[in-house]
């Protein structure tokens, strides 16, 4: 198989982590025989401070261009005077719109290694694994008008969640799709006593629940869903929800599994190429010091081949080297609670020598068969 893929670095620990999936898809390559060609673009800070935009045009051609997007992270405190047009982060949500990324996938996975990075107990953690389906081109960050303005003489400020219906429709039917091949469950979750926005996404939700017999569903309001991911986070299976409480239930949620470096993300579309990330930001107060955690990105890259390239096996052999290098005790500083750890070199190194080790690989797929 040859696939191209573009890969945005950005900016902070961007930069580091996708050098780190790019290591172990060139070792999957050569394993299995593919070849991946990586092209290079520049996006956010980076692509502020060398062309004066966060999303030059040329880099949205090579995504396009590209069987596949992975992505690094953007922002940082040398951008934040910036006005708001010009922020890193416009970049992010513009490739977004460019592409058409309308799904946005992650997947929350409990690690029993890593049960003491959690602040959480163990009961409450134990056998976590559920998947955050997040509407990712709509609602507030989106919607228009988006603007500070006067009204009489006194300063106003105005942000419109905005959806149409066949945006809803798609994101949810995407996860019951997903919920089918998983335990059957999909929580719905709005703010449905509050916004009339999500009175339609209930209703709709309704909808298409007929059309998937064997799926339960249910609702739940956002704030009551923040309390049950941390009280009771085993009851959930797939949890669909717009883009702002995806946004932030999602970050939430990596909390479950001890760090914000641990959680991958997929964001799909319908036509051409979909984009892979790590859910966490530029980290620019560890920028440069080779301490970045780059699971989340060489997972990522992980799901880049299984929803992309359709490379299920390759995607397990990435997943369960992840799990081989944890369960030795192998750590970054996120995870160390305070104890030896190693750099983000070294923690790709150590994941990429389990992928090119014969008899690991062979117990890996033998595991699988």
């Amino acid at each position: 198989m040859i696939k191209k893929v573009a890969v945005l670095p950005g900016d902070g620990v961007g930069k580091e982590v996708t050098k780190g999936a790019v290591d172990v898809l060139k070792v999957v390559a050569q394993r299995f025989n593919h070849q991946f060609e990586f092209t290079y673009g520049l996006i956010g800070g980076a692509a502020i401070d060398e062309e004066g935009t966060p999303l030059p045009i040329h880099t949205v051609e090579t995504c396009k261009q590209a069987d596949a997007v992975l992505l690094g992270a953007v922002g940082g405190t040398k951008w934040d005077e910036l006005p708001s047009h010009m922020r890193p982060e416009r970049g992010l949500l513009a490739i977004r719109k460019e592409l058409d990324l309308y799904a946005n996938l992650r997947p929350v996975t409990y690690y029993d290694s890593l049960v003491d990075s959690s602040p959480l107990k163990k009961e409450y953690i134990e056998g976590v694994d559920f998947i955050i389906v997040r509407e990712l081109t709509g609602g507030l960050y989106f919607g228009k008008p988006s603007e500070r303005r006067t009204e009489g003489s006194k300063e106003a400020v105005v942000d419109t969640l905005f959806y149409k219906r066949d945006e809803i429709e798609r994101i949810i039917r995407q996860a019951f799709e997903m919920a089918v091949n998983r335990r059957k469950k999909v929580t719905s979750v709005d703010k449905a006593n509050v916004l009339e926005s999500s009175c339609l996404w209930r209703e709709i939700a309704a909808e298409v629940a007929k059309e998937y017999p064997d799926v339960e569903l249910e609702h739940m309001l956002v704030d009551s869903a923040a309390m049950q991911l941390i009280r009771n986070p085993q009851h959930f299976d797939v949890v669909v929800t717009e883009n702002m409480f995806g946004d932030i239930l999602s970050d939430e949620a990596s909390m479950l599994t001890g760090s914000l470096g641990m959680l991958p993300s997929a964001s799909l579309t319908v036509n051409g190429p979909s984009l892979y990330e790590p859910v966490h930001g530029s980290a620019p107060d560890i920028a440069g010091q080779n301490k970045a955690n780059p699971i989340a990105a060489i997972l990522s890259a992980a799901m880049m081949l299984r929803y992309s390239f359709g490379l299920e096996e390759e995607a397990k052999v990435i997943e369960q080297a992840v799990e081989n290098v944890l369960n030795a005790g192998h750590r970054t500083a996120d995870l160390a609670n305070g104890l030896h750890y190693l750099s983000t070199e070294k923690m790709v190194e150590a994941i990429v020598d389990v992928i090119a080790d014969d008899s690991a690989i062979v117990n890996i797929m033998t595991a699988y068969s």
